[in-house]
């Protein structure tokens, strides 16, 4: 008997390595600049094709879904909040939306998901929002859709403004809410990451009062070629907005930011916030890995700790 086809990809971590908000857009979102980078840190999914099919013309309603998901870790208490769920009925709207290749699809395999979860929530390491891209990535190769990688990108796009980094998957600069990418080649780069078991909610952050959202808009072009000041070290013009504010909130992540800039005059480099938190990390050269060990032997971190590195290679393609 010919055993069904399976698929098992790794779903990164990013990081921001600075974060500014430029202003406020009629649509009541906020216009960003970033530069996102992945991580070889992160979850990993199994997707395996079973025998039960479903037609994807019907409507998704109650519990009939086109994936089951299995997971040790309880993500969400209703499994159609998910973003891995909400990325599958995303692309099904998709093949519904594109007459050509809905009159070509008939029955589609419901695909069983598991997903080994390692990424904390609400860390600012954008977590669901890379298994949600990963699930777009491995649900276009099973169901033989062949979808372009910017078709996914747009796909994803109305899953969450996060998403589409992890289906470009490398590192890039990222403009508007996220979504609009330009590809950035970086060095290799290790990184200390402290990970607090506390966050404040990103949609009070955006409301806070203390939140600068007047940040000048640096070029392309200028964030291209000053990387200088913002890869190792952190220099003016560069800075996450959320970083003061969620210190100011948050007494674990300011407890765990303050144990990073102890080591900054070792490493020669600016720890800081990824994201809206809670999240933090120091980069470390590569070499200096194992005295930051020892030091970490000798001072232990007031949270959950590790040294990763930056992520090599593309994961846009499978």
């Amino acid at each position: 008997m010919t055993s069904l086809p399976q698929l098992s990809l790794f779903s990164p971590a990013k990081i921001n390595l600075f974060l500014h908000i430029t202003g406020k857009r009629a649509d009541g979102y906020h216009d960003l600049q970033t530069v996102f980078r992945l991580l070889n840190w992160g979850d990993t999914l199994h997707f395996q094709v079973s025998d039960r099919q479903f037609n994807p013309h019907q409507d998704f309603a109650d519990n009939v879904l086109p994936i089951t998901l299995d997971t040790k870790v309880a993500v969400t208490t209703n499994l159609r909040d998910n973003l891995i769920t909400k990325a599958a009925l995303a692309l099904i709207h998709a093949i519904k939306s594109n007459t050509q290749l809905l009159e070509a699809v008939d029955r589609l395999p419901v695909i069983d998901i598991k997903l080994d979860k390692v990424l904390p929530a609400g860390a600012g390491l954008g977590g669901g929002s890379s298994n949600a891209a990963t699930t777009l990535l491995a649900l276009n190769k099973l169901w033989g859709l062949n979808l372009k990688q910017q078709t996914l990108i747009d796909i994803g796009r109305s899953v969450g403004a996060d998403v589409p980094i992890f289906i470009l998957g490398q590192d890039a600069i990222a403009e508007g809410i996220g979504e609009i990418l330009t590809p950035l080649s970086l060095p290799p780069q290790h990184y200390l990451l402290l990970n607090p078991n506390a966050h404040a909610s990103t949609q009070a952050l955006f409301a806070h009062p203390d939140l600068r959202r007047d940040i000048p808009a640096i070029s392309v072009a200028d964030i291209e070629e000053n990387s200088e000041g913002y890869l190792a070290r952190l220099y003016p013009p560069f800075s996450n907005v959320f970083e003061p504010v969620v210190t100011n909130l948050v007494p674990e992540v300011n407890q765990a930011l303050s144990y990073l800039k102890k080591l900054e005059s070792l490493t020669h480099s600016s720890a800081r916030m990824t994201g809206t938190g809670s999240s933090v990390f120091l980069p470390v050269p590569e070499a200096m890995t194992p005295r930051i060990q020892t030091y970490m032997i000798n001072n232990p971190p007031p949270c959950h700790a590790l040294i990763t590195e930056s992520l090599l290679g593309q994961k846009g393609s499978i």
